[in-house]
């Protein structure tokens, strides 16, 4: 029974504990990192770390000045465009409002003009009846001149 255990036992550790595999791969993985690449990836994360830390000490610094100097300066440029931009933007409406204006005079230029030749179109109507009625009046009043004359004639 002792021997029954014992070999049971070695069964479960080797299929169910992989320890030992494990551990073999890892120091193969390990080995093979090492020894085949010889630290590369370590140097080179090293020379990457100190380019950071240089641009960090040295680069950035310099950036940030040549910004805050020449920030002013863009900024005084900004707000002189921005003003000239404004003062086209504001002779392109009023020159914009002048033409509406112009094109608004001639349109009530022509409307005057249509409203006086109608004014003369009814004045002479009213002339024309006037003349009308003024030759029937004179030619009724010489017709009645005529009768009295003939009725005193008698």
């Amino acid at each position: 029974m002792d021997k029954i255990a014992k070999d049971v036992g070695e069964i479960q550790s080797r299929l169910i504990d992989h320890r030992p595999i494990t551990q073999g791969e890892i120091r193969y993985f390990v080995r093979e990192f090492e020894e085949k690449r010889g630290y590369r990836e370590g140097r080179l994360l090293e020379n990457i770390s100190k380019m950071v830390v240089e641009a960090n000490v040295e680069v950035m610094p310099k950036c940030l000045q040549g910004i805050h100097d020449h920030l002013g300066d863009i900024s005084t440029r900004l707000e002189a465009a921005n003003h000239m931009a404004k003062r086209v933007q504001q002779r392109e409406l009023e020159a914009h409002q002048s033409a509406q204006l112009q094109a608004s005079a001639g349109q009530e230029k022509e409307a005057w003009e249509e409203f006086l030749r109608e004014q003369q179109r009814l004045k002479d109507q009213v002339d024309e009846e006037h003349a009308k009625a003024v030759g029937r009046l004179s030619t009724q009043y010489s017709e009645m001149k005529k009768d009295l004359e003939k009725l005193s004639a008698f």
